[in-house]
């Protein structure tokens, strides 16, 4: 649960609100207000429960609800009562970040509870809550709350955002917090979730990683184990850490009998300007999937204007590459999202400018491969969302190997640029999803990710791909438009 207080300037405008023009066609979004981080991702009883940070009287930050999707197929959601509602001695200011996890038949949810320890509401005294369901949608919360009244020596008030797993006769449960600025993970293990041994420090900053490490994970992938964390703090360095926060990973080993967990360097594992505070869980199949906020803290938010704030991103499978590094591949589900095929082109030499106006769909998925042994462009790449002083562009440099996405004339929002070096490859794959004010590109079957929100406001005149300094050959190139799962039957 990141903790921040963010606030829009201006009344809602109603005719904005009426239309509707950034609403999201296949996103996970709230009907109304606010959301921020993914909560609770489970798969329980044959269905795929996602829960998040909502607040939904506002479209401001406000005090954290938890709001609830859930899907058969992680493409077709549908919105569910909200499940948990702060107001208890536990969690007077909040319900905040947490995770779930299925025990004897029913699905728990083990959040946060926050209380401001003082009237300024500028400190935090977070404790760590449970609530239970038999049927995935109606909550209570446990009489014994909170299941951990306190943050441990090594921490703070700011303790908070706890992940459930089970191991044998046993669960183990981090979160995070932080100490003197120094960010960092902490690990209790239990035998029936309410009680409660501190075991320490799973992980901390070197002093260089952020003074609070948020929305901790930690799990099993290709014989390793995982530790993704949402610092906050880190310093820019270059192309790296160029938001305000970040989300990344550890990939080490653990030792159980010793509760040791040693590990190697930080990678950011979305390299766009909107991707924090991410969870992952495995479904019933033993996939690794994960979800994200599609924002960023401090960045405008102009579907505000239209009465809502916030997305997640889409359900992305979990890879570990034999490099240790952390690929993110859309899952095969979501091809169920395409509706017609809208170009399909072969051995297209690029030299100049191709437009393709049939590409003016709002819901797109794209589909390219770029043969870079018989390309000999300087800088080659693809814009989206073209119109008449708009567009979104993602550009490669040939030399450098270096992927550019640049929004700074994406429209309303934000602008700015993200970039991020590629490794060496003879071909460059693109996948790539648009919805009405995101764009989400999985570069080489997710060896690379760049997600950011765009706002476009001009008529889109289709997808434009460009070359300069010589020819692009793409190997071929395919797109669909796709289904609107909140207005399509």
């Amino acid at each position: 649960m990141a903790f921040d207080h963010h606030r829009m300037n201006g009344e809602i405008d109603r005719e904005a609100r009426r239309k509707g023009r950034w609403r999201f066609g296949y996103h996970i979004m709230a009907p109304s207000g606010w959301i921020n981080d993914p909560n609770g991702l489970v798969q329980y009883k044959g269905m795929y429960h996602v829960f998040f940070q909502h607040y939904p009287n506002g479209v401001e930050w406000g005090p954290m609800h938890w709001g609830h999707v859930a899907s058969r197929d992680l493409v077709n959601w549908k919105h569910y009562p909200i499940a948990l509602t702060p107001g208890d001695a536990c969690d007077r200011d909040g319900c905040f970040s947490g995770s779930a996890i299925e025990k004897e038949g029913e699905v728990c949810l083990i959040y946060t509870g926050h209380r401001y320890a003082d009237a300024a509401k500028k400190s935090s005294d977070q404790v760590q809550c449970l609530a239970a369901s038999r049927d995935g949608i109606n909550f209570e919360k446990s009489p014994d709350n909170p299941i951990i009244g306190t943050h441990p020596k090594e921490g703070s008030g700011d303790f908070r955002d706890p992940k459930v797993w089970r191991r044998g006769d046993h669960f183990y449960l981090i979160a995070g917090t932080c100490k003197d600025h120094i960010g960092k993970v902490v690990l209790y293990r239990s035998s029936n979730l309410k009680n409660w041994t501190y075991l320490g420090v799973l992980a901390q900053s070197d002093g260089k990683l952020g003074y609070m490490w948020e929305c901790p994970d930690f799990f099993a992938l290709g014989g390793k184990h995982i530790l993704m964390i949402s610092p906050q703090g880190i310093e820019p360095d270059g192309d790296l850490y160029q938001n305000l926060h970040q989300t990344g990973y550890f990939v080490g080993n653990f030792d159980y009998e010793h509760m040791q967990f040693d590990y190697g360097d930080f990678t950011e594992l979305d390299n766009g300007h909107d991707f924090y505070a991410a969870q992952s869980f495995q479904d019933n199949s033993g996939r690794r999937i994960v979800i994200g906020w599609m924002d960023m803290w401090d960045s405008p938010m102009p579907e505000q204007a239209e009465g809502w704030a916030g997305a997640l991103t889409l359900p992305r499978e979990l890879h570990l590459s034999e490099n240790g590094k952390i690929r993110m591949t859309p899952v095969p589900e979501l091809t169920q999202l395409r509706k017609r095929e809208l170009v399909h082109e072969s051995e297209l030499l690029i030299s100049e400018n191709r437009s393709f106006h049939r590409l003016n769909e709002e819901l797109m998925e794209l589909e390219m491969l770029f043969d870079l042994k018989k390309s000999d462009a300087n800088q080659f790449g693809i814009k989206l969302r073209c119109g008449e002083t708009e567009e979104t562009v993602i550009q490669y440099e040939t030399a450098s190997r270096v992927l550019t996405l640049d929004r700074s004339k994406g429209g309303a929002g934000p602008g700015g640029t993200r970039r991020t070096k590629l490794p060496e490859h003879d071909t460059l794959k693109f996948r790539i999803y648009l919805d009405r004010s995101s764009v989400e590109i999985f570069v080489n079957d997710g060896e690379k990710v760049m997600t950011s929100r765009i706002y476009p406001r001009e008529q889109n005149h289709g997808v434009q791909l460009f070359a300069r300094g010589g020819g692009a050959q793409v190997q071929n190139l395919r797109s669909w438009s796709l289904k609107d799962i909140w207005n399509e039957k």
